[in-house]
């Protein structure tokens, strides 16, 4: 029997949840290092992933198949294609940077004091959310893909309300309310939505008779399992609409400004750039796999509902006097793209898309932690109280711009292949969205420049002039991904080689094909 490396990359980090947990309350210090090197060590779990997996081989790899809940047809079924394994990498990579990031944010105010839970349960539930989110890319059997799609929910809804963002302007009674809020928001938004998927898991499998993903597709493939198209539409409208909440896309996206808001600086990159990109890859493992008929009947609705994310969530954060609440509508419009990119059906688009969420993923991680760090030294988030942050701290300021650069796609950093990519494979097929969408890209300027000229250009005010330059633990924090946005934006090939293929297949199941050129390109 071969080493079960899916289940084991699963199972570090919720061995490390526990194991965090565990540490006495008087060593706080101990579990931040626990969870540091459990995270690690998950990541090096993930590196072996990416280095075993084969993209020239079989579909689903490392597979791994128990039975589980045998009457139900329910199976403990595992499988990484290209796109699972790079979101995978991207997960184990971000998080001990979030860690790291958040090294200090559930530390007491003040000895005694019993306004914040324990150090040790902030690091557990980071944790918990990495071991859940991992085996939602990893899982091949529906039922188990959504146990796991669900149960994130709980570590999340902690970590935005028991542990939030401590500058705000009102003061701390209004913010624990707030925290509240935003936290109860986001748990009944997803929990709809995941009571919306239950019912159509379950009609699934009354159809099918099964919850494998891959015997189910192989099925619909071979004329074996015929679904009336009622049907087919139905449980993909059960289905999408689950992934659209967690993706966010409007108008179902409301629940992220808050979230984002109220939560740590660290949760916020957690929120975003991890738990979010579940919604948009299922779309891709579940939706178009399973339901090919019905996602090419809602692609118009659906390649709409993209534009609208786009330029409504660019135009709402050029409006923002919030710093956090900004990059969470840019969030917003970044989503749009994914999403666009995914239901182009063309394989520029959806390479473009699954690329969208693994560079999103370390923009908005650089960007929004050094944001985190800029608001941890002045005490507040609004864009009103900066100005002159680049004279008294310029390297702070040198970080804070490449990550507002990525967040516009400036040619030369890894976002903007991706959007690239989408917008010509929308532009093929759908040329009036892929115009409009171009939009979005004005208004990204518009935003991330703003921000950076009020936060960090100009006179020096006099809260922030004594503000310290970014320390070691930061820098350690935010130079690989500056690394990693340059390395991707100049050469993507490692990523894309590992991608195309499971692009390739996912067109091959929603039986599509590239549009051809009207001009053949001259031999």
């Amino acid at each position: 029997m071969s080493f079960p490396l899916l289940t084991a990359t699963a199972a570090l980090p919720a061995i490390g949840a526990i194991a965090t947990a565990a540490v006495p309350a008087a060593r706080r210090t101990a579990a931040k290092w626990l969870a540091l090197l459990f995270s690690l060590a998950t990541l090096a779990l993930a590196i072996t992933v990416l280095v075993r997996f084969d993209p020239g081989g079989d579909r689903y790899q490392l597979t791994e198949s128990h039975a589980w809940i045998a009457e139900f047809g329910v199976r403990y079924e595992l499988g990484v294609d290209g796109i699972a394994v790079a979101l995978i990498a991207l997960t184990a990579l971000l998080m001990p940077f979030i860690i790291l990031a958040g090294w200090h944010d559930a530390d007491p105010l003040e000895t005694g004091s019993r306004r914040w839970r324990p150090t040790q349960g902030f690091f557990a539930l980071i944790l918990a959310v990495e071991a859940m989110v991992i085996l939602s890319f990893e899982a091949t059997d529906v039922f188990l893909f959504y146990i796991f799609f669900e149960a994130m929910l709980i570590p999340m809804y902690f970590l935005i309300g028991g542990f939030g963002d401590r500058a705000h302007e009102h003061g701390e009674k209004v913010a624990a309310t707030q925290r509240s809020y935003a936290a109860v928001k986001f748990l009944l938004y997803n929990l709809v939505g995941g009571l919306i998927m239950l019912a159509a898991v379950i009609g699934l499998y009354v159809v099918a008779g099964n919850f494998s993903l891959q015997e189910i597709a192989e099925a619909r493939a071979n004329g074996t399992l015929d679904m009336a198209t009622n049907t087919e539409r139905w449980l993909f409208l059960g289905f999408f609409f689950a992934f659209a909440v967690k993706a966010p896309l409007w108008p179902l996206h409301t629940w992220l400004p808050n979230a984002m808001g109220e939560a740590t600086a660290p949760v916020a990159v957690l929120i975003t750039a991890v738990v979010d990109k579940v919604g948009t890859f299922a779309m891709l493992r579940f939706c178009l796999q399973l339901f090919p008929e019905a996602s090419k009947w809602a692609t118009p609705v659906i390649l709409v509902l993209a534009l609208i994310s786009i330029i409504y969530g660019a135009l709402l954060a050029v409006g923002q006097r919030d710093i956090k609440r900004l990059v969470a509508y840019a969030s917003i419009s970044h989503f749009g793209f994914i999403i666009m990119g995914i239901f182009a059906m063309t394989s520029q688009g959806q390479s473009g898309a699954t690329l969208y969420m693994v560079n999103h993923g370390i923009s908005t991680a650089a960007l929004m932690l050094v944001a985190g760090f800029l608001i941890s030294r002045r005490g507040s988030r609004l864009i009103a109280d900066y100005g002159g942050v680049q004279k008294v701290a310029p390297v702070l300021a040198g970080t804070f711009l490449i990550g507002s650069l990525a967040t516009l796609s400036l040619p030369g950093l890894a976002p903007f292949v991706s959007e690239f990519l989408v917008l010509v494979g929308t532009f093929t097929r759908y040329p009036v969205i892929g115009i409009i969408a171009t939009f979005g890209i004005v208004l990204a300027a518009l935003y991330t420049l703003v921000l950076y000229q009020r936060t960090m250009t100009g006179p020096v005010k006099a809260e922030v002039s004594a503000m310290p330059d970014l320390r070691v633990r930061e820098l350690v924090v935010v130079a690989p991904l500056v690394a990693l946005l340059i390395f991707l934006g100049v050469y993507p090939k490692p990523l894309t080689d590992i991608v195309n293929p499971a692009v390739k297949q996912t067109m091959s199941d929603v039986q599509k094909k590239d549009p051809q050129p009207e001009v053949e390109a001259a031999k």
